[in-house]
């Protein structure tokens, strides 16, 4: 594809065409992630074009860049840096996480408030949430969605969420309890319409996030996404499919959104080996008042069964590795809270487990504070929030060392990790039952639903003005014209 150069692009200008095979855009392969030095030459090029963003700032307003300017000022061709940023949503939101990484602290939010009609994270917006995952399910991703939509609520922003329980949905072959949406693409469409967001995010990467990504796409609408789950891991653990191919499709998925969201630094560096970008950090929060150590007043829940009480809770599913749980060696009774596909699997193969089945509420989290230690095997999550919810309860976690486990535990002196992501699980959980429950409770008050709120509204890339108001007065006057034959007649 040809582009024209311009003395200014504009966002709604922006003429770039996406196809829906993963391997092509732009009319060009994208990037490959083989060899080091191939790695060390795109990072180089990758530089080059931020350091000329932040020349082309330093000159003039957002309204002048240019991406002929930009490729001119890095020494690239202008395709080249399409290939990188394919919108200029892209380019910015890199830019600004570039910025944040590489500069003095603050220069990012100095920059961008320097900009002509700057975004304030103070300011109420409406944001729309586009999600695969939400109630009922019960999950990590969708407490920490629900949590930080109520909390942006009662910040005073106006948030639409579009979600399964608004469609026609069939369940996820291998695991029922998820329902995927039919057919969403017109209604995310309607949805889009009438609420007229400031800024989307794209939480999740199936049929409702594909539509979404679909719509921001033509539209040229600025959007951010986020990595919750390791996808690619997941889909190859049920079917045979290669993991480097789940990669291709997160990559490409992911490619357009001005920032890629995602919960700790090793999460961030992994993706980044696998070839993604404009990430920045989007930290959880934990509910300390419903999740709190037992009072002397406070029912056992496991009251006679033999002690210690070595509990993990979630999704009783292949790829949570619950499985490397039951086989340890350890004194006691090992309790499975959750339900899934693998749960009759585990109860006749490891008889001595303890199965409750789904617990939520007060019931939840009397099982963390009930329990002596918490076992996270998973090596798939991106986070396990499940571990911060045992530490709220005063209870000591024992984990491989996974992201997540590996950016919470180490110096928190609230659990232990394994000695490698395969050995030392037992280890880790005799080693973790020494843990000050005292101690464990103080560092999970650390955590705080506000503040991962506010950074999520901190990492959005709203639509600028004027383009905003120009863009929905346009639609909603192209949508009064189509209308008009019909009710003419």
């Amino acid at each position: 594809m040809q582009h024209k150069k311009t003395s200014a692009l504009k966002l709604i200008d922006v003429p770039v065409q996406f196809h829906d095979k993963p391997a092509v855009m732009n009319g060009a392969r994208p990037p490959r992630y083989s060899s080091p030095l191939r790695q060390s030459q795109m990072e180089a090029t990758r530089e080059a074009i931020l350091q000329a963003v932040r020349k082309q700032l330093d000159q003039g307003g957002l309204d002048e860049i240019s991406f002929a300017d930009v490729a001119e000022s890095a020494g690239v061709g202008e395709r080249t840096v399409y290939r990188y940023f394919p919108t200029r949503e892209a380019l910015l939101g890199a830019f600004w996480s570039w910025v944040q990484l590489q500069g003095p602290a603050g220069e990012g939010a100095r920059l961008q408030a320097a900009q002509p009609g700057a975004f304030s994270a103070d300011r109420p917006m409406r944001i729309l949430l586009a999600t695969d995952a939400w109630e009922p399910q019960v999950n990590g991703v969708v407490r920490t969605l629900s949590r930080v939509v109520a909390e942006c609520r009662e910040m005073g922003h106006m948030v639409e969420v579009i979600s399964p329980d608004q469609f026609k949905t069939f369940p996820l072959p291998t695991y029922p309890e998820i329902k995927l949406a039919i057919g969403a693409h017109e209604t995310v469409q309607e949805k889009f319409k009438t609420f007229e967001p400031e800024a989307i995010h794209i939480a999740t990467e199936g049929p409702i996030g594909l539509a979404a990504r679909r719509i921001c796409v033509e539209w040229k609408l600025p959007f951010t996404t986020s990595y919750h789950t390791k996808f690619p891991e997941y889909v190859s653990a049920r079917l045979p499919v290669p993991v480097a191919a789940g990669y291709a499709y997160m990559r490409w998925f992911h490619k357009p959104s001005g920032r890629l969201m995602v919960a700790t630094p090793t999460m961030r560096d992994e993706l980044a080996k696998h070839g993604f970008r404009n990430i920045s950090p989007w930290a959880r929060g934990v509910d300390t008042v419903m999740f709190h150590p037992r009072d002397a007043e406070d029912p056992d829940l496991f009251e006679g069964l033999p002690r210690p009480i070595w509990i993990n809770v979630g999704r009783v599913a292949v790829e949570k590795n619950i499985e490397a749980f039951a086989r340890l060696d350890l004194p006691g009774t090992k309790v499975i809270v959750g339900d899934g596909p693998q749960k009759e699997e585990l109860r006749q193969r490891y008889p001595e487990l303890h199965f409750t089945g789904t617990l939520q509420g007060d019931k939840l989290a009397l099982a963390y504070a009930s329990a002596d230690v918490f076992v996270f095997p998973s090596l798939t999550d991106t986070f396990g929030l499940v571990i911060l919810e045992s530490m709220a309860a005063g209870t000591p976690v024992a984990a491989y060392p996974a992201p997540g486990p590996i950016d919470i535990i180490p110096g928190s002196n609230a659990g232990a990790l394994a000695a490698t992501p395969t050995e030392g699980l037992k280890e880790a959980c005799l080693e973790a039952l020494k843990c000050d429950r005292g101690v464990v409770r103080a560092f999970a008050e650390t955590f705080s639903w506000r503040v991962c709120a506010e950074e999520f509204v901190r990492n959005l890339q709203p639509y600028p003005e004027p383009e905003k108001t120009r863009f929905w007065r346009k639609l909603r006057r192209l949508a009064r014209l189509r209308r008009g034959p019909v009710e003419a007649a």
